[in-house]
């Protein structure tokens, strides 16, 4: 499931890992809020080096699709919903700075992009009452949104009964952007080390990252993770992960111009794809959807397939060319988390928490941060950074959490009665399915991919959630705090920072 902006894609390696290296700054994590931290930073004139465990652009950054909106579905909506309207303006003023900052990086390295209307849309009826919603709090946010009805949008392909429409967004090859971030990163003397997992930070006595091939050590580090691999702060806890799905199509016929996502029933996102903001080609269609709480679905891949049924439905020419996933945070107080971690002395500093928003979101994120540690004064600083960098905890936010801790709770029951049910020896898998059994009281997950059959530890090494077999992607995801990883045991993703035991395939072989 590779992303059609990573399709015949080399990304930027970097250089070899130097052990005990020192730089002012070390950045955890090579995605969107990673680089453009990085480079603002750079251009600040200070050493910065990025340690990434996979490749840029690994995950959500290369995962997304590409839609660069302060519009973005009904989230400003649900954040007016629990928070005064002053704090609402910030978000969007905040993420008005970072949409132009990243667009003005964009011209300055020579990627195109589109700019497109994008609109907010009811797919029903009954879901015109949450498009009014958003209109409301996008216009007292200070954006120019308007109200379209369903006749001034019959020509759709797909059912549209009215949506709230924003000019000027920006479609943008995610990707292709981030790869152009780090180039300049690494042209200006930065520094970039990628397949290098970071196990752990301390900000005593000296600074510094650990690395299973050693150390690094810098006067400030931040943690640009999707979700920080630190306990400090317990902000696994205090955020929800989803993952959400994405097909690209080959269609012939016409296309809409625009963007659309839905704010009602399972979510449809439509995002066309030109040469100018994609790789273009016969690929022209992105259908995006059914985001579901990591570990917790009813089938993965039928969620895949009903993406594929309904594009086809409404454009029966579309031909499938690629599909994917990405996981994003949403913090339970609808407002990213961004700046110093608890416990981390002023030194290390985090960012998370987007709700599928990264676009815009993330270089706001690292305007917030570059100004953090070159020191900036809070009076010198834009009013949005300041709002929301002062806001309070209110009850609503303690509330959601709690709720949603609920739903943790029961998943992490249900995994261990469900893995005492299964006693091995259990029937071999077939090819891309997993099974958790009860191997002398553990949970074990076992699974047959590329036609071979393993045994894993199915006991999160994060806090012991009992992990579930994700069908789609053929991982071990787990259902408490959103860890995944390979059919091999090989961490993923997640606030786990340690692979599953490998195990024997069979007791006591």
């Amino acid at each position: 499931m590779k992303p059609l902006w990573k399709i015949d894609r080399t990304p930027p390696t970097g250089t070899p890992f130097d052990p005990g290296a020192r730089h002012d700054v070390i950045i955890v994590g090579a995605g969107l809020t990673g680089l453009t931290t990085a480079v603002m930073l750079t251009r600040a004139g200070l050493d910065v080096a990025v340690i990434e465990a996979g490749e840029v652009a690994e995950l959500a950054t290369g995962g997304n699709t590409g839609k660069l909106s302060l519009l973005q579905g009904k989230r400003l909506a649900d954040i007016r919903a629990h928070h005064p309207a002053s704090l609402v303006h910030a978000y969007v003023d905040g993420n008005r700075e970072g949409m132009d900052w990243l667009v003005a990086f964009a011209d300055h390295a020579g990627v195109s992009y589109e700019r497109r209307t994008d609109h907010s849309y009811a797919q029903d009826p009954s879901g015109l009452d949450a498009v009014r919603e958003v209109h409301d709090a996008a216009r007292e946010a200070g954006l120019p949104t308007r109200m379209l009805t369903r006749d001034e949008l019959s020509s759709l392909a797909f059912p549209v009964f009215g949506a709230v429409a924003l000019d000027e967004q920006v479609t943008i090859d995610p990707a292709l952007v981030t790869q152009a971030l780090a180039e300049e990163l690494l042209a200006a003397g930065g520094t970039l080390h990628t397949g290098v997992r970071v196990t752990a930070t301390h900000a005593l006595p000296d600074p510094r990252v650990e690395t299973p091939v050693g150390p690094m050590f810098a006067e400030h580090i931040v943690i640009a993770t999707g979700s920080p691999i630190l306990d400090r702060g317990l902000y696994f806890a205090k955020m929800r992960a989803f993952r959400s799905y994405c097909v690209s199509f080959r269609v012939r016929g016409d296309l809409p111009t625009s963007t659309y996502i839905s704010v009602d029933g399972s979510t449809r996102s439509i995002r066309p794809v030109s040469d100018a903001d994609g790789p273009g080609g016969d690929t022209r269609l992105v259908v995006g959807g059914n985001g579901h709480p990591v570990g917790r679905s009813d089938g993965e891949a039928a969620a895949v397939d009903d993406l594929v049924e309904w594009t086809r439905q409404y454009f029966p020419d579309a031909e499938e060319t690629h599909r994917w996933s990405a996981q994003d945070y949403e913090s339970h107080n609808q407002i990213p988390f961004v700046g110093a971690m608890p416990r981390g002395l002023g030194v290390i500093r985090f960012a998370t928490g987007y709700a599928k928003w990264g676009l815009s979101n993330a270089p706001a994120a690292a305007l917030r941060l570059t100004a953090e540690i070159l020191g900036a004064n809070w009076h010198d600083r834009p009013s949005w950074m300041v709002k929301i960098g002062t806001r309070l905890t209110v009850p609503a936010d303690l509330a959601r959490g709690a709720v949603e801790g609920a739903k943790v709770a029961a998943a992490a029951t249900t995994g261990w009665v469900e893995a005492e049910r299964q006693p091995v020896p259990v029937a071999k898998p077939a090819e891309g399915e997993g099974v958790v059994a009860n191997r002398s009281g553990r949970p074990v997950a076992i699974s047959t991919v590329g036609g071979v059959t393993r045994a894993v530890s199915a006991v999160c090494p994060h806090l012991g959630g009992v992990l579930a077999w994700n069908d789609a992607e053929c991982t071990w995801d787990c259902p408490l705090h959103a860890s995944r990883f390979a059919a091999d045991g090989t961490r993923i993703e997640g606030p786990a920072v340690e692979d599953l035991k490998v195990l024997p395939r069979k007791s006591g072989g």
